[in-house]
């Protein structure tokens, strides 16, 4: 089983008044099948977090591990969706989703065989031969799921997809992850400011304090195996056991910061 381990990670750096500790002391393992979801305040370093799994960035203490394989930069077990789709405007939705593959040397007629497969997947088939112009923002959010996917990375790390969706396509596209994880059994790490959507799509919940970041709270859950077991979406958000968890971790969060406050 593939697994994506960092292990009492810090992350610090030069700023204009002195060090700033982004990280202190993150551990967190992530395997096939699972989705780990990062929830915090803007600041509280989930972004510096998914660049350490992602090689982008290197840890001023502690190390990460890729299937056992220290992380020294980007690699190919490790697919990376940002908030800003990142495509590439002047090639086709199907040639954007080949990329990648193009890059590494895969044959025209395999890159478009995966590609088409992947746009399937995302329910974008028909829109093979469009311009990223005449694509929505939830469509190009699907392609660059596509994109990633089409690599067959172990691990899908998932920077704020769904940030800058309108709220119904949000929805649909909580769904869409959810149906990509049961279809292709990656491990995926998440970030969002969405208490509901870190609550439904999450197998495990990390919540992170204000900087310095460190796990305040670890919470496992049960929502994402019910939508997978058939389960529809609005059935469990108004699950009662839902609404809840949704409220008592929103309370937990409140005082956490009340506290973090009346201390500063």
């Amino acid at each position: 089983m593939a697994s994506l381990i960092v292990e009492n990670a810090g992350v610090s750096y030069a700023g204009p008044s002195g060090p700033v500790q982004a990280l202190d002391r993150v551990s967190l393992e992530l395997r096939s099948g699972e989705i780990v979801v990062a929830l915090g305040p803007s600041g509280c370093g989930k972004s510096t977090l998914l660049g350490l799994m992602a090689g982008f960035q290197t840890p001023s203490q502690g190390r990460v591990l890729a299937n056992g394989r220290p992380v020294r930069g980007p690699g190919a077990d490790r697919g990376v969706v940002f908030q800003d789709d990142a495509l590439m405007p002047w090639l086709n939705a199907e040639d954007n989703v080949a990329f990648g593959l193009r890059l590494r040397g895969v044959s025209r007629e395999q890159r478009r065989s995966e590609a088409r497969r992947m746009l399937s997947w995302v329910g974008l088939e028909a829109f093979a031969g469009h311009a990223l112009s005449q694509m929505s923002g939830g469509m190009r959010q699907r392609l660059g799921l596509a994109r990633a996917l089409a690599a067959d990375p172990d691990f899908l790390l998932l920077d704020e997809p769904l940030g800058a969706l309108d709220a119904l396509t949000r929805e649909k596209m909580q769904s869409l992850i959810l149906s990509l994880w049961q279809r292709s059994g990656k491990g995926i790490f998440l970030i969002t400011h969405s208490i509901e959507e870190a609550l439904f799509l999450g197998t495990e919940l990390l919540v992170l304090t204000p900087r310095p970041g460190r796990i305040a709270l670890r919470q496992k859950l049960g929502f994402a195996q019910r939508y997978a077991a058939g389960e529809s979406a609005r059935s469990i958000k108004a699950d009662p056991a839902f609404i809840a968890m949704r409220e008592h971790l929103l309370d937990w969060i409140f005082r956490a910061e009340e506290a973090d406050h009346a201390a500063a």
